[in-house]
């Protein structure tokens, strides 16, 4: 015999699917931004092969422009190769939200005593969300370090440009370092 469920259990179910649904989106959106942060990493080393192919051909190569052009592109490639982990694990976190989603529905509809198959679909999901956050910490801190590397290089080439006088005062942005 078919059963109809009542008006209450059916808004209880589909509060309880609310909740997996702001994650869902809250995954989403931060799927998005980690494939941009991968294309902007694609994007600036594309940007340093002509660089790096001007000065192989160089006959007096600048050491320490290649030397930071070195750096950059090791940097470059420990965060896309985080930034890939986080993606991959952001999208698996994805999946245990969709199938949290749809546990609830089944179990409610179903009538099974298995409450627990969407609250581990979720643990799982909030798990591999939060180990992409800490994957995408560190893949940040390195995009900092390398920003902060291209302006130490800047300061350190054009510093004999500087007078003198406003060398002496612009000193205190070492405070920050």
């Amino acid at each position: 015999m078919f059963f109809f469920p009542s008006l209450d259990s059916t808004l209880g179910v589909l509060s309880a699917m609310i909740t997996p649904a702001v994650m869902i989106l809250a995954t989403s959106s931060l799927i998005l931004t980690t494939t941009n942060r991968l294309v902007r990493i694609v994007d600036r080393v594309r940007e340093m092969l002509p660089e790096f192919e001007m000065h192989a051909r160089s006959e007096q190569p600048d050491e320490s422009k290649m030397a930071m052009l070195f750096d950059d592109l090791g940097r470059a490639t420990i965060r896309a190769r985080l930034g890939q982990q986080a993606l991959g694990q952001l999208y698996l976190g994805l999946g245990a939200f969709l199938a949290t989603s749809i546990a609830l529905g089944v179990v409610a509809f179903a009538r099974l005593d298995a409450g627990w198959m969407p609250l581990l679909f979720g643990a799982v999901g909030v798990a591999l969300l939060f180990s992409a956050s800490i994957l995408l910490i560190f893949e940040s801190r390195i995009a900092l370090a390398s920003a902060y590397a291209e302006m130490d290089y800047i300061r350190r080439i054009s510093s004999h440009l500087v007078h003198p006088a406003l060398r002496e005062k612009s000193r205190w942005w070492r405070l920050f370092r």
